[in-house]
């Protein structure tokens, strides 16, 4: 029988992972966290009298429709009844229900069991990581599509993890460059020039981050036209400055690039772009970065930029540069996020003014 854990599960998971595992464990904490806290699922398959001979547990990513696989085991006693495959089934139907059209998963190269029956339920290999486990083997990446009737067709936009809290727009801008010329450095002093060059900052106050103008400026300064859609060209997240000192410096700062942009063949419009407008831009050759609210994500409030990297009927995928390893993500988990368009649409603003940025970044027309 499959059904929920519970907390009163918690002894049999650990002695199953205990059985299962020499290392990378999951502790009883863990275990606590994910039945009680985490954005998840734990299903446990029971024998006679309720014993628990196996579970698998699933990580949903908020706001998005990705699932992934974070952990399955059974128990060695109870190996050969098809078990595993039984739980990963009922995982891939927990997540259907829930939304999800992906099932990701890691997985060591030197566990063929595991691989073997992954690929034999349609899991497609798509990539590795380095130095993942406490041995420092790789893992390699694989992922299912849960709704086979979804064919995205996705642009090759390389991935890049922010290395910094604020950093999200540079990584954005640099994954967006790297798509379009390979001779862009995928560096942390790209992204921290980037910044520097990008950011309203005032001393160590304000937002930190990146606002539309000087991202879109950086582009246009390494070779790359650029078409900004603001649905303002004022200054953005002021709200979160309280100081109205430092709020007249971010104010002089975006002045100063709009006056450049001027000069510039940057075409800027004050108008913001919908989903459909984004598509349309994509598939003409351009890789739009938008900004977005995180709290649909993430259960935070901040702004927050993201890249787009293809569309399909339902979906807009997007690379989310940030990596909350916190709550148990990898990189994974931020690789071509699906997005449902709806949803979406909501998430492309911030604040109480409802502010609305998409920077459209393609090749130099000569």
């Amino acid at each position: 029988m499959i059904r929920p854990a519970t907390l009163q599960d918690i002894d049999a998971l650990v002695a199953i992972e205990n059985r299962c595992f020499d290392s990378d464990r999951l502790s009883r904490r863990q275990f606590r966290y994910m039945l009680t806290r985490a954005n998840a699922a734990t299903l446990v398959t029971t024998g006679d009298v309720d014993q628990l001979l196996g579970y698998a547990l699933v990580l949903f990513h908020a706001g998005t429709s990705l699932a992934r696989l974070y952990s399955i085991a059974v128990d060695p006693a109870a190996r050969g009844r098809g078990l595993a495959e039984t739980l990963l089934t009922a995982a891939e139907v927990e997540a259907t229900g829930r939304g999800c059209v992906d099932m990701r998963l890691e997985v060591r190269p030197d566990n063929a069991a595991a691989i073997a029956l992954y690929e034999r339920l349609g899991y497609r290999r798509f990539g590795t990581f380095d130095d993942y486990y406490e041995d420092h083997m790789e893992a390699l990446r694989y992922e299912k599509r849960l709704i086979p009737s979804l064919r995205p067709d996705m642009v090759r936009v390389p991935y890049y993890e922010q290395t910094l809290d604020f950093t999200c727009g540079p990584a954005a801008l640099m994954m967006a460059m790297k798509s379009l010329d390979d001779t862009i450095e995928l560096s942390r002093r790209t992204e921290i020039r980037i910044w520097r060059e990008s950011t309203t900052v005032f001393m160590t106050s304000g937002h930190g981050g990146c606002g539309p103008q000087g991202l879109a400026l950086s582009a246009y300064h390494r070779g790359f036209d650029v078409d900004l859609y603001l649905s303002s060209a004022a200054a953005m997240f002021l709200d979160s400055v309280r100081s109205e000192e430092k709020r007249e410096v971010i104010r002089l700062v975006n002045e100063d690039f709009l006056d450049e942009i001027e000069t510039l063949p940057i075409r800027l419009y004050e108008a913001p772009l919908s989903v459909a407008e984004l598509q349309a831009g994509f598939e003409a050759g351009g890789i739009p970065l938008v900004l977005i609210s995180s709290y649909r994500i993430y259960r935070e409030k901040f702004p927050h930029w993201v890249v787009v990297t293809g569309f399909d009927e339902s979906f807009i995928y997007v690379h989310d540069p940030y990596v909350d390893y916190e709550k148990g993500k990898t990189r994974m988990d931020c690789i071509n996020m699906p997005i449902l368009k709806s949803d979406f649409e909501r998430m492309a603003r911030y604040g109480k003014s409802v502010q609305r940025a998409a920077i459209m970044v393609k090749r130099r027309e000569e």
